[in-house]
């Protein structure tokens, strides 16, 4: 198992930089729908319809697919308070963490899906695309939270170091 866990670990990289690349593209497409209504409405006296859901869409994007990049690079909530107070317990404080995290991704994948199957046979009107695309980022955030969860339990379960904190203790014991 050790064997994989290198190739497993930069595929991850590489899935959690993508993820990271479309966030930002969809920021800086959201922008540019914004500025193009506020120019419509004001400049040209014709707001187009079509911005503001697709903004919403794009927001939805960048807001799940960061938050799951969060939680690889540990930038979600832990036990921090805890962590300093019980130093002893912080692996199995992080694992609990990771857990629960994983177990909301699981619940994104599960109730989001649910939510892009109700909604799946209904149209958006300004932009004519099926309602359950407003919720397929429920879905692609969760898949990624439990694999990026997993990866984190996985690795520290095989003795890798996983946190900055492991990583800061191990370069201060060389």
């Amino acid at each position: 198992m050790r064997e994989y866990l290198p190739r497993i670990g930069r595929f991850l990289s590489a899935l959690s930089n993508l993820a990271l690349w479309l966030a930002g593209i969809g920021l800086v497409l959201m922008t540019a729908f914004v500025a193009w209504q506020v120019w419509g409405r004001y400049v040209l006296n014709a707001s187009p319809s079509w911005t503001e859901p697709a903004s919403v869409m794009l927001m939805s994007w960048f807001i799940f697919l960061g938050s799951a990049v969060g939680v690889r690079e540990n930038f979600h909530l832990g036990f921090d308070v805890l962590l300093y107070a019980m130093p002893k317990a912080r692996g199995v404080l992080r694992t609990i963490s990771d857990v629960l995290v994983m177990g909301f991704g699981i619940g994104m994948v599960v109730y989001g899906g649910k939510l892009v199957a109700l909604t799946w046979d209904s149209t958006m009107p300004a932009l004519g695309l099926p309602g359950g695309l407003d919720y397929v980022p429920i879905v692609a955030g969760g898949i990624l939270v439990t694999l990026f969860s997993l990866e984190r339990m996985v690795l520290r379960f095989a003795g890798e170091p996983v946190d900055i904190d492991a990583v800061i203790a191990e370069e201060a014991a060389i």
